[in-house]
């Protein structure tokens, strides 16, 4: 008996050794995220280079950390304790130890000198994205992105387990468990379902006006909006910032300090659902319990699971008559004529037509996945196939033309649109589509449990979002996005109720939405 306790003991010495670790880890990490928000909101276009040396000098010495002889040995004798005695661990622990080893498995293949390359390059192509889109000038940013993928290729390859593509290893870091092999049937689904649909309700909506979006709005009146609907569907202004981004994003520190962005175009439509969108993403962060903050499993479980909360505000809750009518006339107020003489009913046709358009942030929900599927497959043809960056402005233009009938004229509303490659996240485009079928999955449960509706017209977003936190967003990292869903809904992912969502939405004309 005194001989176990004192195994336990040393185990959690080992387990706390390893947890301090894990601070500085998650201490660096913090720090890079400050440095990525401030170079895309309010940082000098001249301190690029330097402050990229700087994310440099951080990932390495993040790196260093949990790839070192210590930080494994620590982590070897931990995972040999759960082995011999499943209950030395609670829960939490437990889902630390599993992503702990997963993350040190994934840097400790990395040679340190291509890591810091790496990190490098990424802080400085983002700037570089930016100029080249500004300028609408692709040819300046194909040499940078070339490296990118050249180095997720390199990092894909370390990584990946005998047999499996390069491809799947990317994928597999944005959602868990899903692969080229699952992807491809859900977006044949998709587009054998929408394409016929599209044609239909996209005929429909060219008699839906839709000219009072684009009016001229003073930038004070889209702020002014932005802020109040961001605060109305739960964004917390005590834990949270909203700022102003060439792309609109979402970061976190921790769930107590969440960082949205929104971007003011010309149609106001553009940064209302950006806004609601990014609040989505927030509304996750926020809702993750407290003993989970700054650890490796205290933010969403995914990509997808993360873009199923945005887009499921943005979309299904955004777009909807019960939303918008206790707020309609307060918002027009604040953006004025002529808004204010446009009715609820002719706003909501407005927002829900569908239209053969080139730019995925601003589609609408039904042609939504068609942009997706063009990245997909563009990504896969780069990973699997060694296209070349060069041929990507063609390549991008041609599938724009044979899944939306529509061709980009410039670069900047073509391959340039989107910030994603710059960054790195590559894999990353697959979990917008998931996020929506996760969105009607769960919609689908939430509304034999609440009524929806009634509260959406109550102006009682609250109960929708306790039930989402306390079936989703408390857990973090603790369960992964299937298992989120069996236990919500009964079963797997299921997309069937994602066409059936789509297929009653815009199967009817806009105006009985």
């Amino acid at each position: 008996m005194a001989q176990t306790e004192q195994k336990n003991q040393n185990v959690k010495k080992q387990f706390e050794e390893l947890q301090s670790l894990l601070e500085r880890a998650m201490a660096l990490q913090t720090s890079m995220v400050l440095f990525e928000w401030d170079d895309e909101t309010l940082a000098p276009k001249g301190a690029a280079e330097h402050t990229a040396r700087v994310i440099g000098s951080l990932s390495e010495q993040y790196q260093e950390i949990l790839a070192s002889m210590r930080f494994k040995e620590l982590l070897d004798a931990c995972q040999k304790a759960e082995k011999e005695n499943a209950g030395v661990f609670d829960e939490v622990q437990s889902a630390i130890l599993r992503e702990a080893a997963e993350e040190q498995e994934r840097l400790s293949c990395i040679p340190p000198e291509e890591y810091r390359a790496y990190a490098e390059l990424t802080a400085r192509a983002t700037g570089i994205w930016t100029r080249a889109r500004e300028k609408n000038d692709f040819a300046s940013f194909a040499p940078v992105l070339k490296e990118i993928i050249s180095y997720q290729k390199k990092f894909a390859a370390y990584r990946a387990k005998p047999g499996q593509k390069l491809y799947d290893v990317m994928l597999d870091t944005y959602e868990k468990g899903f692969n080229m092999e699952m992807l491809d049937p859900f977006f044949e689904l998709m587009k054998g379902k929408i394409v016929p649909l599209l044609k239909e309700s996209a005929e429909r909506s060219k008699t839906v006006p839709d000219a009072f979006l684009s009016a001229d709005y003073p930038e004070a009146a889209q702020a002014e909006a932005a802020r109040f609907l961001a605060e109305y569907e739960g964004f917390d202004f005590d834990r949270g910032v909203l700022a102003l981004s060439a792309h609109p994003f979402t970061t976190n520190l921790h769930n107590h300090d969440v960082r949205i962005t929104t971007h003011y175009q010309k149609r106001i439509d553009s940064s209302i659902f950006s806004v609601l969108h990014e609040t989505g993403h927030a509304i996750y962060e926020f809702g993750i319990r407290d003993d989970l903050t700054q650890t490796l499993v205290g933010q969403g479980t995914s990509m997808g699971m993360h873009e199923c909360q945005s887009r499921f505000f943005e979309n299904i809750v955004g777009r909807s008559h019960a939303f918008w009518k206790p707020i309609y006339g307060k918002v027009a107020q604040m953006f004025g004529s002529p808004l204010t003489e446009t009715s609820l009913e002719d706003f909501l046709a407005a927002v829900n037509r569908t239209v053969r358009g080139l730019i995925r942030t601003e589609a609408d929900e039904l042609s939504y996945p068609l942009h997706v599927l063009v990245r997909y497959e563009i990504e896969k043809m780069l990973i699997e196939e060694d296209l070349e960056v060069e041929k990507l402005p063609q390549i991008w233009n041609d599938k724009y033309e044979e899944y939306l009938g529509v061709r980009p004229s410039t670069d900047r509303e073509g391959v340039l649109q989107d910030i994603h490659w710059s960054q790195g996240s590559i894999g990353y485009f697959p979990s917008y589509a998931l996020g929506n079928a996760f969105g009607a999955q769960i919609y689908h449960q939430m509304k034999k449990k609440l009524p929806v509706e009634k509260l959406l017209e109550a102006g009682n977003l609250g109960e929708i979002r306790e039930y989402l936190r306390k079936n989703i967003h408390q857990y973090g990292k603790l369960k992964d996005s299937r298992q989120i869903l069996r236990d919500m809904t009964g079963e797997d992912f299921n997309p069937s109720y994602y066409v059936a969502y789509l297929e009653e939405k815009y199967g009817r004309p806009e105006k009985e939405q």
